[in-house]
């Protein structure tokens, strides 16, 4: 294991077992080499306020960052402050897009937003049956795959 593996395996165990502050510690100098999981985790730490004052500006920086290198969980996290406003103002479409992205690539907790959000059109233009293909594959369980 290369010293960044092993460092960012520290910093995910750290994470993992809440050490909050340890976890910002070593994920931070990975987070800004470009390592996408890194980014993500300090971007949950940083919005909660785990281990550091909470900080919406690091909290979106870091989430936007692992998102746009296609981390599923940063695309469902950035969609979700969208979706609520919370860290940015409310903007349902730009929800609607990011949820789209990690949806494609089989993340349940997307396609159900997505579900949702053509279900009451928010977002997106009301469509019942690309409501239903969503809720299909959140149902599937994640990794299901859109095969349109």
């Amino acid at each position: 294991m290369s010293g960044l593996n092993m460092e960012l395996s520290s910093g995910i165990a750290a994470f993992e077992a809440k050490e909050f502050s340890r976890a910002m510690q070593l994920l931070t100098p990975l987070a800004e080499r470009g390592d996408p999981q890194a980014q993500y985790r300090v971007a949950v730490m940083a919005q909660v306020g785990l281990g550091v004052v909470k900080n919406c500006a690091t909290a979106v920086k870091w989430m936007r960052a692992a998102a746009e290198q296609g981390f599923a969980l940063a695309q469902h996290g950035l969609g979700f402050m969208y979706f609520q406003g919370e860290c940015t103002k409310a903007d349902p479409a730009e929800a609607a897009r990011w949820f789209r992205l990690a949806a494609d690539q089989g993340l349940a907790g997307s396609q159900a937003m997505l579900a949702t959000m053509y279900e009451k059109g928010v977002g997106v233009e009301r469509d019942p049956a690309e409501a239903a293909k969503w809720a299909a594959l959140a149902e599937k369980g994640s990794d299901a795959q859109p095969t349109s």
